[in-house]
């Protein structure tokens, strides 16, 4: 269990943002409450917190536009977006507008528990977020750039949100649902192969006229990027 961690509630349901707070404290969760969008950006941009829990239809402000706000002025926290509008297109809106996951209303909160605790464990200083580095491989989140050995890579925007997804994660495997999910905006199987064809290509841009593989297929599991030789 995550200990010690503070969260954000930002819900106008005054009754679940109690009930939210009181199962939160059980799971020895620190949090605090704000009960509209104005409110609730103005607390997440002048405290520090581990995690954002943002409902997305709030008055004053909506959450989406809190979140957006939020990404312009640089702050990185991790958001869980609260939403009764459940559909694909809904979460694809919610999560470009820079939240991190989604979970669409009825929920249950060990569902909930366990979202929170994965984005916690993500939190990392703005430095370390905006350059991901594999090797002699290196990604630059604010410039879009990628370089190896110091010669500059052009990515196609999907190529680059999959590698940049892949190197978030390096050293461990990347199933095909978290690339769907994470990569892709789909929260159901298409039944295609766009993720090999991707994978292919992104395989050949890095690592083509390059030294040592970085790009790995684990057999029955998915995706791995590490340096070569790394345990």
């Amino acid at each position: 269990m995550v200990t010690r961690m503070k969260i954000l509630i930002i819900e106008d349901d005054l009754e679940a943002a109690a009930y939210l707070a009181k199962a939160f404290r059980e799971a020895g969760i620190v949090s605090d409450h704000a009960s509209d969008g104005e409110s609730g950006l103005f607390m997440a941009s002048e405290n520090s917190y581990d995690v954002l829990v943002i409902d997305r239809m709030l008055p004053r402000r909506d959450g989406l536009s809190v979140i957006s706000e939020l990404r312009r002025k640089g702050i990185h926290t991790p958001v869980l977006i609260l939403s009764a509008l459940g559909q694909v297109d809904d979460r694809v809106t919610g999560l470009r507008a820079g939240g991190d996951d989604y979970l669409p209303k009825p929920y249950s909160f060990n569902e909930l528990l366990a979202r929170v605790e994965v984005l916690g464990r993500r939190k990392g200083t703005p430095e370390q977020d905006m350059v991901y580095r594999v090797g002699d491989l290196e990604l630059d989140r604010l410039s879009h750039t990628v370089r190896r050995q110091g010669k500059e890579i052009v990515l196609q925007p999907r190529e680059f949100r999959l590698l940049e997804y892949l190197m978030k994660n390096s050293g461990q495997v990347v199933t095909r649902t978290m690339l769907l999910e994470n990569v892709w905006d789909y929260h159901f199987d298409p039944q295609t192969n766009v993720i090999d064809v991707h994978v292919s290509r992104l395989r050949s841009k890095i690592e083509k006229d390059f030294d040592g593989p970085l790009l790995r297929t684990v057999r029955g599991a998915g995706y791995m990027i590490k340096e070569e030789g790394a345990h």
